[in-house]
């Protein structure tokens, strides 16, 4: 088994084929989204790859170690920046194949008039071989 992380982005670098923001979407519309996103997550739970899911408000706020002793150096999120993970899904598959496979379905949500978005989705392999891991 290994662990992947879907990372679903408010915008990014690239964009989805049914482009139209949440905000304009109508509370029916969002509803059958959620929907689409827990009924794919209870299939994953049902067939032991679901690890963990979560979505992210777009707000937040970047910190950094700013030297000992002193205060992190808190600012942001920028406006300007291209990329804002919305939320993102770990599963736990048998292959890189069916990650990609829960990826494209979770690419098809519903989205502004119950067309599946096609967005973008970012898979990322956990990192599994680390040197000097403790056993």
């Amino acid at each position: 088994m290994a662990k992947y992380l879907m990372l679903k982005h408010y915008r990014g670098p690239k964009t989805a084929v049914h482009d139209v923001p949440m905000d304009r979407w109508t509370p029916e519309e969002v509803d059958a989204h959620v929907r689409f996103m827990d009924d794919l997550a209870d299939e994953l739970r049902e067939s032991g790859e679901f690890v963990d899911a979560q979505a992210l408000s777009p707000g937040g706020t970047w910190v950094r170690f700013d030297g000992e002793g002193r205060p992190p150096v808190v600012d942001g999120p920028f406006a300007e920046t291209k990329d804002l993970i919305a939320g993102w899904m770990v599963i736990d598959v048998e292959s890189e194949e069916r990650a990609l496979e829960v990826a494209s379905v979770l690419s098809s949500a519903p989205g502004a008039g119950g067309v599946p978005i096609g967005e973008w989705l970012e898979l990322r392999p956990f990192l599994d071989d680390r040197p000097n891991a403790v056993e």
